[in-house]
């Protein structure tokens, strides 16, 4: 969910020792041509140069960070690491789960993982909780247990995501036609589809059952995607929910592991991944994309240039002005937008998680069940209570980690915020932006950690070290336009966009990750499947043929 943080430090002075992936870039370094370019190196873009590095492309990633994997990524400061966005995948440690057997292709099975513990999600409203535990009938018996009288639309409401998940393939289909074909797909895919597909959240649920609570709960991991269930897409609830029945995992090692273990299949092939290289520009010749240029003002070539920075980045910062109006640029206000902005609290403890007695369940801890309203009265007044608070203990899920860091813990808290809290402060330097931005900062702090310390009161006396990052610290180290982190928001309506497609109308020039398909690191990694059969064309079943043979 989250970027590196500002500096704040208790009983610790910040020295920072980064755990980064990739090679440096320097001209020079690059060959002089390839037959790919990605820009970015998030999962989308890993996934794709992965897998196209496989099918024998000699593939570039460049990522302007100083390491690679955008939110699968880590960081450490005084002797902690953090992951920053995979606080745990689901399905992944079902050997033939379709994320499973991607992951195990573009690793070539170096990457591993830590099957969670059965509880996976608490949901807290007020002073009540409910237990999310893996497993399909786990799941069911355990809400059953709280409302006994909506067992029907429980057992409806588990019915359902599956359907959804398991049709989600027919719904994204257009994604690796030809752009042309998608746009026709798109428009009949209506017919073919249920309608809950083209529904909101809440309108699904409240055909299924009266009960607010019980709509409340399952819908207590909406922070997945960044919007309430009156705004969000039933769809993406469904793969969400579905996502996570069978329980959760973890990457042994920590989260750069994910892009640790990919590299090495890109650069099998010649490939490359460099880190520290900032792409200015786009180099377009005859209405084709043949390169890019680098903010040193060095040139690398390439037959294929993809983004995996978004559809607005890649528009606003990348392509000639005339290219965005064939890229929906004048529609974009009308029909998406940038998702949601968050601070996270990385915090660091002395003492095990056996000593500490933390475990690997992710809380999520609302005021009450009022989701909409809770969202709309916090983002306009910071002083009411934060509409959700999610806590996560990566360091209980990695069994790695105690030979990483022995005798330390580590726990995130993240909530969402309203970016335009932050505009005073945006033209600032990072870690230069005054004494009221860290007033501002400390204040949030303190209300986090009284949230956390209320859940586990024993981690207050261990506490050795902690910091927040906000909206201006992703900006700042993502290059995010608004300091989002979901991509685009999941409104109904963001599905139906033609312009939301790998193939963009300029040739040569594609788009991957999650704005191709969905937010979170499943979504983004089937974004790269997806960009790669288009690339493909008629020759798109050979990737398929190597995720099936692996």
């Amino acid at each position: 969910m989250t970027d590196v943080g500002e500096k704040t430090t208790v009983k610790a002075s910040i020295k920072k020792v980064s755990v980064r992936t990739g090679r440096r870039y320097r001209p020079g370094r690059a060959a002089d041509d390839y037959d790919v370019i990605v820009i970015g190196s998030g999962i989308g873009g890993l996934t794709n140069a992965a897998l196209l590095a496989l099918l024998g492309k000699k593939v570039c990633v460049l990522e302007q960070h100083y390491t690679a994997g955008g939110y699968t990524h880590a960081y450490e400061r005084n002797g902690y690491e953090w992951d920053v966005g995979v606080h745990y995948i689901g399905e992944v440690h079902r050997p033939y789960s379709t994320l499973r057997r991607v992951f195990d292709v573009i690793s070539q099975k170096r990457l591993q993982w830590a099957e969670m513990e059965p509880v996976y999600d608490r949901i807290f409203l007020g002073d009540k909780s409910w237990d999310f535990v893996a497993g399909r009938e786990n799941f069911i018996e355990s809400l059953c247990t709280a409302f006994p009288e909506e067992e029907q639309a429980i057992h409806r409401y588990v019915d359902l995501i599956r359907k959804v998940s398991t049709l989600t393939p027919k719904f994204f289909a257009g994604q690796g036609m030809p752009a042309f074909l998608s746009k026709l797909y798109n428009r009949v895919r209506p017919a073919l589809m249920p309608d809950e597909f083209f529904q909101t959240t809440r309108e699904v649920l409240e055909g299924l059952t009266s009960n607010q609570e019980l709509i409340s709960v399952l819908t207590g991991q909406w922070g997945d995607y960044g919007q309430t269930p009156a705004e969000s897409a039933f769809l993406m609830h469904a793969l969400i929910a579905k996502h996570y029945l069978a329980g959760g995992a973890y990457p042994v090692g920590g989260s750069s592991e994910i892009a640790r273990t990919i590299i090495p299949t890109i650069q099998a092939n010649g490939g490359e991944v460099f880190t520290y290289a900032p792409v200015e520009q786009v180099l377009v010749e005859n209405d084709r994309a043949v390169g890019v240029r680098m903010e040193d003002g060095s040139e690398i070539r390439a037959k294929q240039i993809v983004s995996n920075i978004g559809l607005m980045a890649s528009v606003n910062q990348l392509l000639p002005e005339s290219v965005g109006s064939t890229m929906g640029r004048e529609q974009w206000p009308e029909i998406i937008r940038h998702s949601s902005a968050h601070i996270c609290l990385y915090a660091g403890f002395n003492g095990t998680a056996e000593e500490l007695g933390l475990d690997t369940t992710n809380l999520w801890i609302y005021p009450d069940g009022r989701h909409e309203q809770n969202v709309e009265a916090y983002l306009n007044d910071p002083e009411q209570p934060f509409p959700l608070i999610y806590i996560s203990f990566p360091s209980a899920k990695d069994p790695d980690w105690e030979n990483r860091y022995p005798g330390k813990s580590t726990v995130e808290v993240v909530t969402i915020t309203n970016r335009d809290w932050f505009d005073k402060w945006d033209e600032t330097t990072w870690g230069k932006r005054g004494d009221d931005y860290e007033q501002f900062k400390e204040q949030l702090t303190q209300r986090l950690l009284d949230t956390l310390f209320k859940h586990r009161p024993q981690l207050k006396e261990a506490m050795d070290f902690y910091e927040l990052s906000t909206p201006l610290s992703t900006k700042w180290f993502q290059k995010n336009e608004k300091g989002e982190i979901y991509g685009l928001d999941h409104f109904v309506g963001r599905f139906g966009q033609s312009y939301l497609h790998p193939q963009t109308p300029l040739k040569g020039f594609y788009l991957t990750g999650a704005d191709v398909m969905t937010a979170g690191v499943g979504g983004a990694m089937m974004g790269g499947v997806m960009t790669t059969v288009a690339m493909e064309g008629l020759r798109g079943k050979r990737v398929m043929q190597l995720l099936k043979n692996g």
